[in-house]
């Protein structure tokens, strides 16, 4: 019997040292992987610390993993600038997108509910499916994919329907890279619509564009934007008088955002089996931008990075798909070259060989690609870019500057 027990204590003994040996080798052999980079709107690169945080296990009902989710609750509420007495953070597991079809299956009253969208590009139309699907009474206002929403039209429309209970707009639409007046609109909707509920997509912004909370009543974002964590969850910074009028409202159980919130803060656990290593990261990520310098600080590296590929581009002759007027700094659609010679797949994948990652345009009236400028990105890699692009357009026959 003893002999037994020396022998199962010398196998759990190595199975433990054979873990930390494979943890090691990992944590190593990570740093000597080829990364991609990646110049999207997401999913973004991260960076090392973030991604090793998420090297270990946790529970979910575990005490740290419960301080954890505590802690990145408060620490989204500091992001906003914004108080715990007025605001909470839920987080839901899922993408994104998940996240924003909650907000409105939760917000928008079953009985006499009307939604106010306005829509600019492919994000802001996801929005509108979404009502679709839940049928909700919903009235779109379309825009122009490359300029700001309009807001006499959207004045319009609140000044004289007064039956609007829920108004939602896309922030940074990053299907072109506009950034239209959320601020503006929200003012807009407490002088018509004062009861109505304002509810803002800031999926590509928040963290990195400055958004003053005093007229929104409820924000979404993910974890893997500007706070620069790993893909896996969604976040709602929700005004808490809004959200306690929400009870029985929602048209889903798992996306009930009114539960979830009151789940979160009995027993300060998800409802649901939570991403516990995004959670993690995420923690690490925000401590990240935290000493980064905030908002500010991040802003300030995208502007950069930004400033660098605007430059870079021009000089190659690519034309940017947005007027001054209405491009930020969060991501950039250039127009595709007039040059037969180029062709867009040709072209992702030989920036794809060299592990330098862009996107196809979104926009439905013009030809174009995206590049982000957002993500662990510096103006190094912006320039290295750079280089790859005028590389493969010498590769493919392009005479440099192109033609747009």
């Amino acid at each position: 019997m003893a002999l037994n027990k020396v022998g199962l204590f010398s196998r759990n003994y190595m199975f433990r040292f054979s873990q930390r040996i494979s943890i090691m080798t990992l944590k190593s052999s990570s740093s000597h992987l080829q990364e991609k980079r990646l110049f999207t709107p997401g999913p973004l690169g991260v960076s090392p610390e973030t991604r090793n945080a998420m090297l270990r296990d946790l529970g979910s009902r575990d005490t740290e993993f419960v301080d954890t989710v505590k802690f990145i609750r408060q620490k989204v509420l500091e992001v906003a600038k914004i108080s715990s007495e007025d605001f909470t953070m839920v987080p839901l597991q899922g993408s994104g997108t998940f996240s924003v079809e909650a907000v409105i299956m939760t917000i928008v009253p079953k009985l006499n509910g009307k939604l106010l969208l306005a829509v600019a590009g492919a994000y802001g139309k996801r929005m509108a499916e979404i009502a679709k699907y839940s049928n909700i009474n919903t009235v779109v206002l379309e825009f122009a994919e490359d300029e700001k929403c309009d807001l006499i039209t959207i004045e319009n429309v609140l000044k004289h329907d007064k039956n609007i209970t829920n108004v939602a707009m896309v922030h940074c639409e990053t299907t072109s890279g506009v950034i239209h007046p959320i601020h503006e609109v929200a003012q807009l909707v407490r002088q018509y619509n004062p009861h109505a509920t304002f509810f803002v997509d800031a999926m590509s912004s928040f963290g990195a564009i400055p958004i003053d909370m005093k007229n929104i009543d409820f924000v979404v974002t993910s974890a893997n934007k500007c706070i620069e964590g790993v893909p896996g969850f969604g976040i709602v910074v929700a005004r808490k008088e809004r959200l306690l009028e929400c009870k029985g409202r929602s048209r889903s159980l798992s996306l009930d955002l009114y539960e979830q919130y009151i789940g979160l803060e009995k027993t300060g656990q998800f409802r649901f089996t939570p991403p516990t290593h995004c959670i993690l990261a995420f923690k690490k990520a925000v401590e990240i931008w935290e000493a980064e310098g905030g908002v500010e600080g991040r802003a300030k590296r995208y502007k950069e990075n930004r400033l660098v590929l605007r430059e870079g581009m021009a000089k190659l002759g690519f034309k940017e798909f947005l007027s001054d007027t209405h491009s930020g700094y969060i991501i950039t659609s250039y127009r595709y070259p007039l040059d037969t010679r180029f062709n867009f797949n040709e072209f992702y994948s030989r920036l794809n060989d060299k592990d330098l990652v862009i996107y196809p345009g979104k926009v439905t009236n013009a030809d174009c690609f995206r590049i982000g400028n957002i993500g662990n990105l510096t103006a190094n890699d912006m320039r290295d870019l750079l280089a790859a692009i005028k590389q493969v357009c010498q590769d493919m026959g392009i005479k440099l500057p192109i033609d747009s």
